[in-house]
């Protein structure tokens, strides 16, 4: 039981070492946030965010955007639109409300969810017929 502790913790430790950037609970920003690596949030963001890396939303962060990542970690509040080229995963206690288009989705116990879902890759739309 212990040795699965350590690792939980240090698998914890290593991921915080590769957070690049951090907004604190209580800081609000709004605008356009590019960015690569990861980035955490705990506080107030409205705008759009682009990135192909990981943006991870904590518990105490409030988000109005348009979000495109590789992968998105939700445990916050989120209203917009989320695309993901990887996944996303909404943890408890998260509250989404928009769109999400992603190949995979995760969905906590206890998230609350409002929203459309799209996965897997995009067609394009076409309105030919199908001929056999």
């Amino acid at each position: 039981m212990k040795g699965r502790k350590d690792k939980k913790l240090m698998r914890k430790e290593a991921a915080a070492d590769k957070i690049k950037a951090f907004l604190g609970a209580g800081s609000q920003f709004e605008g356009t946030l590019v960015f690569e690596d990861i980035v955490r949030m705990d506080g107030s963001f409205s705008g759009k965010i682009t990135s192909k890396d990981t943006l991870i939303v904590g518990e105490t962060a409030q988000i109005e955007a348009d979000i495109s990542v590789g992968t998105l970690i939700l445990s916050g509040r989120f209203k917009g639109q989320i695309t993901a080229d990887v996944r996303v995963e909404l943890r408890a206690p998260a509250q989404v409300e928009g769109s999400i288009n992603a190949p995979s989705l995760v969905v906590e116990e206890g998230v609350s969810l409002n929203s459309t879902v799209s996965m897997g890759k995009p067609q394009p739309f076409t309105t030919e017929k199908i001929t056999e």
